[in-house]
């Protein structure tokens, strides 16, 4: 039985588009709730980081105004836009690519 952080690099390699944590959730098949699965997805960079991956990150952006969050280091989705204050986010997408 592979353990969740397996699944979710198996995914992500396998994986020929940027995946949302919500599609990555139903691709890995666990009951983590997102935030959860942020926290997986940290080590996960870490283990692809040895392997020679490279956990790459399409930013997030607000659905309101169209401001991305491109310096943003940490992995999870912010809760609201600096610029118009909108809880409308779109949550950051991953990808895998070789070092």
């Amino acid at each position: 039985m592979e353990t969740v952080r397996e699944r979710l690099a198996k995914v992500l390699l396998e994986s020929r588009e940027p995946l949302t944590i919500y599609q990555l959730q139903a691709l890995v098949n666990t009951e983590l709730k997102p935030s959860e699965l942020y926290d997986e997805l940290e080590h996960v960079k870490k283990t692809l980081k040895r392997m020679r991956y490279r956990l790459e990150i399409v930013p997030a952006t607000c659905k309101k105004c169209g401001y991305v969050f491109s310096d943003r280091e940490k992995l999870k989705k912010p809760s609201r836009c600096p610029r118009c204050k909108s809880e409308r986010i779109e949550p950051p997408k991953f990808f895998v690519t070789s070092s």
